[in-house]
């Protein structure tokens, strides 16, 4: 990996985290506004916060982390990885358990597995 390549990796890195953490506290936002001023229905309020948080990091991620057009072909590939790290996610929790360990050390294990996880889809299938 040439020096150029290392820069970029990191450059895109660290864009997705901070996206990452941006559309993490939209996603609460969102819950919390629906809640509140919508229907007192947490599941029905975090899955529309999910979708709204998932629109905003496709947006973002494509444009400003990657780089890169918005385009179906890559529209589709962010909702698949998004998907593989839902299941991957929801895999690692029940491992935890299984595994008999509390439940914040699977939400520890979750939060560090799945953004490396999708980074690394993203940089080399998504946005390739």
């Amino acid at each position: 990996m040439t020096s150029v390549e290392r820069k970029t990796l990191i450059q895109r890195g660290l864009r997705f985290a901070m996206t990452g953490l941006f559309v993490t506290a939209l996603h609460a936002l969102v819950a919390v506004l629906f809640i509140n001023f919508v229907a007192p229905q947490p599941p029905l309020a975090n899955g529309v916060a999910f979708a709204v948080a998932t629109v905003v990091s496709y947006l973002i991620n494509t444009t400003w982390s990657f780089s890169a057009r918005l385009h179906g072909r890559t529209l589709l590939r962010f909702l698949s990885v998004s998907a593989c790290g839902f299941l991957l996610a929801m895999f690692v929790a029940w491992a935890a358990q299984v595994a008999g360990l509390n439940y914040l050390l699977g939400i520890v294990a979750v939060a560090l597995t799945i953004p490396a996880f999708t980074f690394v889809l993203h940089n080399f299938w998504t946005y390739r």
